[in-house]
């Protein structure tokens, strides 16, 4: 569990820096955007790692660990937005903006030792297509969700979907550093 907490993390630190630098660049504009359009680039940017992961072969320069800290960063921005009620101001500072994002960092990654103690090192075992897969699952949940305006009977809410593509997306990025 050591290791993977130390990958986690520096795959995170990853995330989090190309995340400040971005807010530092552009402020919070992306606090313009509703939940529901946050899934949809989401769900735009999983569609993409499985076609490149289908073709073989990609003909725009981002790549497809770039996607991955996308669907890390977008999840944590989905969470942020959702936290925060409707009349919060549009502009974060960087300050607020990144201790918010590190508040749900910490979550992950308590959720992350509870999966982990239950299932062990499980996910290092799956491909890396299946955990696209999986996130894709996650995404058309979401979806499904909010068409039901964030109501459900039986599952998992809008926070613990976001909260396991966050997982799976960095366990991703660290199967594609470890190769």
């Amino acid at each position: 569990m050591q290791q993977t907490l130390e990958e986690f993390n520096g795959v995170i630190q990853q995330c989090r820096s190309l995340f400040v630098a971005k807010t530092k660049d552009y402020g919070t504009a992306w606090r313009i955007l509703r939940t529901r359009s946050i899934t949809d680039q989401l769900y735009i940017k999983a569609l993409r790692i499985r076609s490149i992961e289908e073709k073989g072969a990609q003909k725009v320069g981002d790549s497809i660990a770039s996607e991955f800290i996308g669907l890390v960063n977008y999840s944590i921005l989905a969470l942020i937005q959702m936290e925060l009620p409707p009349d919060a101001p549009m502009e974060l500072s960087v300050t607020d903006a990144t201790q918010r994002y590190d508040t749900h960092v910490a979550e992950n990654i308590r959720l992350l030792q509870a999966k982990n103690h239950d299932y062990g090192e499980a996910w290092r075992l799956m491909r890396v297509s299946s955990m696209t897969d999986l996130i894709l699952q996650k995404l058309l949940r979401i979806k499904q969700i909010e068409d039901n305006d964030g109501t459900t009977t039986v599952s998992e809410g809008l926070e613990a979907n976001y909260r396991d593509i966050i997982n799976y997306a960095v366990f991703a990025l660290i199967k594609y550093t470890v190769k």
